[in-house]
């Protein structure tokens, strides 16, 4: 019971800091967000699951199955953790209490909602990460919505009430689709589920034979429709070109905690699904459409890169940047390989720590000067000497610097995408993404010398200072985790692997 016991914090600190007076609401938020980190360090220290929690042979960590009720489909509670979901977990802990203690300096408004938000996000993404039965799992990919929704409406710029609901649009029929999808593929399996337990679903589908006709449709084309809509309603949440346009908006309209908690956690939540649903249950649709799959990795990482090259907005330029780095992990995904898939896993932890850092420092620089702009400041490691050194070891991180998580990450994808099985153009695919890590280097490397560095200048009237430390102290605990991952990457890798061999040996592919 210790999944339930970590969400159950969560929401109760949730509803605590909800009704607490706006004075401290800010500490007392911080205080309680370490019950869910330490409870899921807690987890990954004594974590002996092996294999993958929706195939055959696994040992899920921390299982609890519980029926709920019959609607001709048994709902049960079901939750577990496996090697790709707890290093989630872990991230989206940290990030939480990190965006907390971030939000201390800008949100000076209505705090307690602001923070009782934050935490209630936090419980729908652990159990987004947690949950095993598709009803709940769905439920809790709902949940999410409502508090960043009101995040951005809220406390968002000018422009902010738009911004919400465009990400609310976007993310809401993307779910409906991705629903039709799923039910499409569960209804034409007919007796060969009784419940909605991701694991039954996948394990018949994995058995063969599970989807029959339906409206006279063939089982092969029912697989095709079903994959293609749980594809477009993950590929909006992740999200890839060219569905990409609501990230931008809402990056640059949403206070910067919730930028952090949006491109490091929330865009995972598309990834681990496509993961989860199309390339765990239907891997025979994801081989057979593998050369269109890499495809769109490769623009995303490409285009990604050359929007973010011609913006001029810091927050822009991360957020931009986000779209190229998940184009990576589709590439990964799409290898079949185990370090394509596992490097993929990995590059979701590396760049929600990189991202939610280069937001975070973007977010401490403008509590300083106002702007954003790049055309607007220079100099600014004169000022800010510990901000700047951490935000140019942040941009070298998401360059892949060695001893960096992106640089693991990245050889990771590019090792297993090299020799994809299932892509005869393995080697060009590879090649293009690659030629991704030039532009990020040439937008961070002109953004930087803009902005950073050389004689001192502020188109804005604000004396300009030493951050204080509690706007500090979160930068150099994300640092010291892309560091300590890049020195280290077994520490989630190994476990990584053992949850995605599963999935590669099924079909046979190989490094």
């Amino acid at each position: 019971m210790l999944i339930e016991a970590l969400l159950v914090a969560t929401l109760l600190a949730a509803g605590v800091v909800f009704f607490a007076p706006d004075r401290y609401a800010g500490k007392l938020a911080a205080v309680l967000s370490l019950l869910p980190l330490v409870g899921s360090l807690w987890l990954w220290l004594d974590f002996e699951g092996s294999g993958n929690a929706l195939l055959d042979g696994s040992e899920i960590a921390y299982e609890t199955t519980i029926e709920w009720m019959d609607i001709g489909y048994t709902l049960q509670w079901h939750v577990g953790l496996d090697g790709v979901s707890l290093p989630l977990i872990v991230l989206t802990t940290i990030l939480t209490t990190a965006a907390i203690v971030s939000a201390w300096t800008p949100i000076d408004e209505r705090q307690s909602q602001f923070y009782g938000l934050v935490l209630l996000l936090e419980f729908g993404l652990l159990g987004v990460f947690a949950a095993l039965d598709f009803f709940v799992w769905f439920v809790f990919w709902e949940v999410v919505l409502v508090p960043m929704y009101f995040l951005i409406a809220i406390w968002g710029g000018p422009r902010r009430k738009y911004a919400a609901i465009k990400f609310f649009v976007y993310t809401n029929v993307a779910s409906l689709i991705m629903f039709v999808g799923f039910l499409t593929l569960v209804f034409a399996m007919g007796d060969s589920v009784t419940t909605l337990g991701l694991p039954e679903v996948a394990q018949a589908l994995q058995a063969g034979g599970a989807v029959g006709s339906i409206a006279g449709f063939a089982p092969e084309t029912v697989k095709l429709f079903a994959f293609a809509l749980m594809f477009f309603g993950f590929a909006v949440k992740v999200p890839v070109v060219p569905v990409h346009t609501w990230l931008p908006d809402a990056h640059v309209e949403a206070p910067t905690p919730v930028s952090v908690l949006l491109a490091g956690v929330l865009l995972k939540m598309g990834t681990y699904a496509l993961l989860r649903f199309n390339f765990t249950m239907l891997p025979d649709v994801a081989t057979d459409y593998a050369e269109l799959i890499a495809v769109i990795a490769v623009i995303s990482v490409i285009y990604g890169a050359m929007l973010a090259l011609a913006q001029q907005d810091l927050k822009r330029i991360v957020a931009y940047s986000s779209i190229s780095s998940m184009g990576y992990v589709i590439l990964g995904l799409v290898a079949y390989t185990t370090y394509g898939v596992g490097g993929a896993t990995f590059q979701m932890i590396s760049h929600g720590f990189i991202s939610g850092l280069m937001f975070m420092v973007v977010g401490v620089i403008y509590n300083e000067t106002h702007t954003r702009m790049v055309g607007d400041m220079s100099g600014m490691a004169d000022r800010m000497p510990w901000t700047v050194g951490i935000f140019v070891a942040a941009a070298f991180g998401y360059m892949g610097l060695p001893l960096m998580s992106g640089f693991a990450a990245e050889v990771f994808v590019f090792l297993g995408s090299f020799d994809a099985p299932y892509l005869s153009l393995a080697p060009l695919f590879t090649a293009a993404a690659m030629f991704g890590i030039v532009i990020v280097a040439g937008y961070l490397l002109w953004a930087m010398q803009r902005t950073l560095f050389g004689e001192f200048d502020l188109g804005t009237d604000y004396e300009v200072g030493r951050a204080p430390l509690h706007d500090v102290a979160p930068l150099a605990v994300l640092l010291a985790c892309v560091i300590v991952l890049g020195v280290n990457p077994d520490l989630f890798m190994g476990m990584i692997q053992d949850a995605i061999n599963p999935i590669v040996n099924s079909l046979g592919g190989g490094a």
